[in-house]
């Protein structure tokens, strides 16, 4: 993983460890997610160069849709409220626009 991806996965598990009170356990899982879900960005970045950001964005969608299959499996009801809502209000997320 670049060292800018992995910052990024850095940040947003800062932020989700401390907006949802994760556990050790559950950070380092979260943190498995966000990993994966970076690395695939940037493998279509990296294959399709001249990706548009509309192509980007329905692929983020489609990402954050893979990391909640995950997270259902480790956050609690209340923990899975609070990520949905998150995800829902944010501009951003692993370092990428999500509305133009």
């Amino acid at each position: 993983m670049k060292p800018e991806s992995r910052t990024i996965v850095e940040n947003e598990l800062k932020q989700f460890a401390a907006d949802l009170n994760l556990s050790d356990t559950q950070k380092a899982q979260l943190k498995t997610a966000l990993e994966t879900a970076r690395e695939r960005l940037d493998e279509i970045r990296q294959n399709n160069p001249d990706v548009t950001r509309a192509d980007v964005i329905a692929k983020l969608g489609a990402v954050r849709g893979e990391i909640r299959e995950r997270v259902v499996k480790f956050f609690t009801p209340e923990q899975l409220s609070k990520w949905d809502s998150g995800v829902a209000k944010a501009k951003t997320f692993l370092g990428e626009r999500v509305q133009t």
